[in-house]
């Protein structure tokens, strides 16, 4: 989708009046939910002029301009995508030009991949050559249309305001090809014989505009490739037992499903650590090898790019194909042969946001999205896990809904343990500990493949783990929301200790996308060695695991009369605020699962530590009784 479309000739026209800046304004309002800011605007008005006189006065006034054109998928714009045809194939060509208004830039600290751009705030930015380049790739990847065209796309870096010879000398020494090329404003000549060798003067872009915008959203049998060969190489995703036996299973069933040219829904139900998304990554590959289209999506940011991190490190391609949730509103029915749902206890009510546009408000059910998205929807779930409030990924939802719609649901239950050491025991420990198994509490009768430890103190607790770490066990430490998190840096520029137990104090996690001294963002807290000396929360830990994990329960879930209760007022979580969404006993319910879910990351060992006495002294005569 693109906001604004236009002939080249049109813009030039229309741009002195004002209206096609207006439209984007108009466009951008409607479709994303909020107004572009001051310099976003200001970058049209200065920056399109440009463009649309080279284009004319090269002779291209007949091809198609998409301005601020949306990839697929993604949330991510191309400033511009022009559509044409090939003057040599006579084929649909497309130029996808990334617009820049610096004057002048040079490397940052001779990195050529980032760019600092004098007289701007911020940290370095991509070298717009490699950003343009990745425009490409992706509409390549994702657009069935151009599957066997390749050389149909190209890219374009225009920096029109550097006019001074060497004002950009640095950024031109980068690789270039097809996909990406830096041209200056110096370069106007070189640019529209560039522009011309890729599309043809006097020919209508009308055609080739259509095919793009109406082209099928599926990644392309070579992404499908890469993404085959990168996770095959990967021993973490080797499977076991009842894995494979899953995982053989959900191939059969898409087999079926295309053959009777049918719809089915697999939902594959286990607890922490029985292999959910080991299944997940190896479906991926699977199906990928087999030429099947298929994405992988999560709801969590954290653990979406740590698996873009782990599956496609060798391959930046490959990351691409791990969305979210929230991706398939506008998705064609059946689109995908498979969409693999990883961690769908997180799926939520609607996928609407305070930046969905306008018409796609309908409060359409998240799972309704999830469900026609792909001819197999593959839902990986552990309901114990869902910890906030509008989540609804559980097996009876995901079956009521598609009883709604006349499909059957094929269920696979996991009993493996494969996290905690392997322990089931302690996995079913925690459970009736925490209430969320009926047959009641029990002492810990120990594990010799598990260890748990209570501690008397915050500082003993995490002396334990620091010991640990230094024998080459990795370690981590996670609470309950019930300490207030700090939305602004320390006076140094640090974070915040806001958990604080006595003299002990440390700070949450990094809350946002960057690195805060040693600290790792948000979305790496558990996997990055900076992450130790924060504590994790909930929305940092789960769908993560780490030799030995350290919990400190919080004042809101207390030991009282042989059973834990749930205090609300203690609890900080922005999210259970609003009684009339939340009502006391879901509060209840999810505030018991997040301790589940903080109770089960380690794989060697878990220490817990309790800020209130009474509970810390019970779960001290509950594990002591048991070693």
């Amino acid at each position: 989708m693109s906001l604004v479309r236009r002939s080249a000739a049109q813009l030039k026209d229309e741009l002195p009046t004002g209206s096609v800046v207006e439209a984007l304004i108009e466009q951008m309002l409607h479709s994303a939910g909020y107004r572009p800011s001051p310099s976003e605007v200001a970058s049209w008005g200065a920056s399109l002029p440009v463009l649309a006189t080279d284009l004319v006065e090269a002779g291209l006034g007949d091809v198609e301009v998409l301005l601020e054109h949306q990839l697929p998928l993604t949330s991510k714009r191309a400033d511009v995508v022009l559509a044409g045809v090939h003057p040599v194939s006579g084929a649909p060509s497309y130029v996808v030009v990334e617009l820049k208004q610096w004057s002048s830039a040079h490397r940052f600290e001779g990195n050529p991949d980032l760019v600092v751009v004098p007289g701007t705030a911020g940290p370095p930015k991509l070298h717009p050559v490699r950003q343009v380049r990745g425009y490409v790739e992706y509409l390549l990847d994702f657009t069935r249309s151009l599957e066997f065209a390749e050389d149909a796309v190209a890219g374009v870096a225009y920096l029109h305001n550097a006019t001074v010879p060497g004002a950009v000398a640095e950024l031109a020494d980068y690789t270039m090809d097809r996909t990406g090329r830096l041209f200056t404003g110096a370069e106007r000549g070189a640019l529209r014989e560039h522009l011309r060798s890729r599309l043809a003067p006097g020919v209508s872009g009308v055609h080739a505009a259509d095919e793009l915008l109406g082209s099928k959203v599926a990644p392309s049998r070579q992404l499908l490739e890469v993404a085959a060969d990168e996770i095959r190489e990967r021993e973490q995703f080797r499977l076991v037992g009842e894995q494979q036996e899953a995982v053989d299973l959900v191939l059969h069933q898409v087999r079926r499903a295309k053959a009777g040219n049918s719809k089915r829904i697999v939902v594959v139900t286990g607890g922490p650590g029985s292999g959910k998304s080991v299944i997940a990554l190896s479906l991926l590959g699977e199906l990928s090898r087999a030429g099947q289209s298929v994405l992988h999506a999560t709801g969590s940011r954290s653990f979406t790019q740590t698996l873009r991190k782990v599956a496609g490190r060798r391959s930046p391609r490959v990351q691409s194909m791990f969305k979210y949730f929230n991706q398939f509103m506008t998705a064609e029915p059946n689109d995908l042969d498979v969409l693999i749902l990883d961690e769908a206890h997180r799926i939520r009510e609607t996928s609407v946001d305070r930046y969905t546009r306008a018409e796609l408000r309908t409060g359409r059910p998240q799972v309704d999205e999830l469900i026609a998205a792909a001819r197999v929807p593959v839902f990986l779930l552990d309901q114990h896990q869902v910890v906030r409030p509008g989540e609804m990924g559980s097996l009876e939802e995901i079956t009521r809904h598609a009883e709604r719609l006349g499909l059957d649901v094929l269920t696979v239950e996991l009993d493996a343990q494969f996290r905690c050491g392997g322990s089931a025991e302690y996995v079913r420990w925690v459970q009736r500990l925490l209430g969320l198994d009926d047959a009641g509490v029990e002492d810990w009768a120990g594990d010799d493949t598990f260890e748990v430890v209570v501690a008397d103190t915050p500082e003993e607790m995490e002396q334990l783990l620091a010991a640990k770490r230094e024998e080459g066990y990795s370690a981590r430490m996670s609470a309950g929301y019930c300490w207030p998190w700090s939305k602004t840096p320390a006076p140094d520029g640090g974070l915040v200790p806001d958990v604080r137990i006595g003299d002990w104090a440390r700070p949450w996690n990094v809350p946002g996308d960057r690195a805060v001294g040693d600290a790792p963002p948000a979305a790496l807290w558990a996997t990055e060695p900076g992450g130790f000396g924060q504590v994790g929360c909930i929305y940092t830990a789960q769908g993560f695991e780490y030799d030995w994990s350290g919990v400190i329960i919080g004042s809101d879930l207390l030991w009282r009369d042989g059973r834990f209760v749930s205090e609300r007022s203690a609890n900080k979580d922005p999210d259970f605020r609003n009684r009339a969404r939340v009502g006391d006993a879901d509060f209840d319910r999810l505030v018991r699962n997040v301790y589940k879910v903080l109770l089960t990351r380690g794989m060697i060992g878990t220490v817990i530590y309790s800020t209130d006495t009474e509970t810390r002294a019970q779960l001290k005569r509950l594990v002591r009784s048991g070693a």
